[in-house]
């Protein structure tokens, strides 16, 4: 009785892609309800490191060109972000990946 021996052996390698974690952008959009008083005390209250100064910048990009990206990072971050700003009566856009 023989026995056949495999000539070539395949090892099984580990692809070393890394994939990143899916980011997000946060933005407000201009509305004719919020003033600019209380935009900029949410942005200061929910987004982490928020200055008055930068809070008004932002105020003012909203009132001035629509919009204003208020945030961006990790999905998850940005969608808790998203949703404690549209409670606070903000009105915002739809999250939008990067």
């Amino acid at each position: 009785m023989t026995f056949a021996s495999p000539t070539t052996s395949s090892v099984l390698e580990r692809s070393q892609e890394t994939q990143s974690y899916p980011e997000a952008r946060v933005i407000v959009l201009d509305d004719d309800i919020n003033t600019f008083e209380h935009v900029v005390s949410c942005l200061r209250k929910i987004i982490p490191g928020m200055s008055e100064e930068k809070a008004w910048e932002l105020a003012n990009k909203v009132d001035r060109d629509g919009s204003a990206e208020v945030w961006r990072g990790p999905l998850e971050q940005a969608e808790l972000y998203h949703q404690q700003l549209s409670s606070e009566g903000l009105t915002m856009a739809p999250l939008e990946r990067c």
